[in-house]
């Protein structure tokens, strides 16, 4: 079962924000995240929010078709201009996620996409990403894409060895993810993004290590590894408890991570978030930067989370009852939340330190930036910190970036 919302408080019908959530909007970069819940099988470790054909009947019996779904999306992304107005700038990123977006025709995609530029306008240069299984997609579906305006896609290879695919319930046929490389290129995509997962139950070094080279080898310009979770409700996770297979040792996941970032490495990539490496800045996901660095951005689509000057919100989970909302000319918010000082300084925290450029020092108060000599000695941050510059992990840093997260925040 999909993972469940956070509690919150009630949204209003119209979705109104405050007017101090929209003070600074102007000023901060915009994005929108457009979240496509339909999946033709669902992955045994997978807790989003996505439905699968026999999953999409709501209790009462509405239901919602994949043709019908870009037009629920036009209908929010109309809210969303509604709410906010001339408030922000134009869209910097879109990031089709899902799910799998490419589960649409084109065509639908490319409606979604314009609908955004018609409402809010696209900043030059926007970056345009959507999410791909390697079987979703051909040749000619990717250069409809990119003549649509798409610059970047993200590919679900997360392995090349067929027992462990099988094992994460994967569907795609192995070396699919690097022919899907290859054609994205092709279609004249800019840039290229495969997703790995290490870790997964009966995977050996050799497999993963096999993993990161055949990625290496396709020639993505970014490649983004993470570390197996086991969660809760999956079938994975009732796997675990029931004893068929083993729970990730976390031994075992930090020397994966240590090889595939020696591997990229050498492969000339560069980490500039804990999970993600990329072969220049240019290469870097702008979308994920956004949620890393307290930017604003919309959530389209059922299950998805937004946030706007401190104000975080995320929509009801299932597709019919989303529509239903939408049919009734009411927000599909489920419940948001207002941040206050603290918990925006803890996220800041938490996030920016996770990434290359670090932390500045002056963030801190001043009990936690006097931990910050023991965390060095430990080896968790580069020694400039101490001189008043950034906060920045090293590799064994990395490894342990919620203890730092912890000393600084403690």
């Amino acid at each position: 079962m999909p993972s469940e919302l956070p509690q919150g408080d009630p949204p209003p019908p119209d979705g109104r924000l405050p007017r101090a959530a929209l003070a600074d909007a102007a000023q901060r970069p915009f994005g929108f995240y457009v979240h496509v819940p339909f999946c033709t099988t669902r992955c045994g470790y997978c807790d989003f929010n996505t439905y699968t054909a026999d999953e999409l009947v709501d209790a009462d019996g509405s239901s919602v078709s994949r043709g019908s779904y870009a037009d629920l999306v036009l209908r929010e992304i109309r809210q969303a201009a509604d709410v906010l107005g001339g408030d922000v700038p134009p869209v910097e990123t879109v990031f089709f996620g899902g799910g799998t977006p490419t589960l649409l025709p084109a065509e639908h995609l490319r409606l979604i996409l314009t609908e955004i530029d018609d409402r809010f306008g696209l900043a030059d240069g926007a970056e345009i990403t959507t999410e791909a299984n390697p079987e979703s997609v051909t040749p000619a579906y990717l250069e409809r894409l990119r003549a649509a305006g798409f610059t970047r896609l993200s590919v679900g290879m997360q392995s090349a060895v067929p027992r462990v695919l099988d094992v994460l319930d994967r569907r795609h046929r192995p070396g699919r993810p690097e022919q899907v490389v290859a054609e994205a290129h092709a279609a004249g995509f800019e840039h290229v993004n495969l997703d790995l997962i290490y870790g997964a139950p009966h995977e050996t070094d050799d497999d993963w290590r096999a993993s990161v080279e055949a990625a290496i080898a396709a020639g993505p310009d970014h490649v983004s590894a993470y570390a197996l979770v086991v969660e809760r409700g999956t079938a994975l996770a009732r796997q675990v408890e029931q004893g068929i297979v083993p729970a990730p040792d976390d031994d075992v996941l930090a020397d994966r991570y240590v090889l595939a970032d020696d591997l990229l490495t050498a492969a000339g990539f560069t980490w500039y978030e804990v999970s993600n490496w990329a072969k220049s800045n240019a290469a870097r996901c702008r979308h994920n930067e956004l949620y890393w660095t307290d930017a604003n951005w919309w959530g389209v689509g059922p299950g998805a989370h937004s946030h706007v000057g401190g104000v975080r919100w995320w929509n009801v989970k299932h597709p019919a009852r989303y529509a239903g909302l939408l049919d009734a000319n009411v927000s599909p918010a489920a419940g948001r939340e207002t941040l206050d000082a603290e918990a925006r300084h803890t996220e800041r925290v938490m996030l920016a330190v996770r990434l290359r450029e670090g932390l500045g020092v002056d963030v801190l108060p001043p009990a936690a930036q006097d931990r910050l000599p023991q965390v060095a000695r430990w080896g968790l941050i580069e020694p400039a910190a101490l001189d008043g510059g950034r906060i920045v992990l090293t590799r064994r840093g990395r490894l342990l970036a919620d203890a730092v997260v912890r000393e600084l925040l403690a």
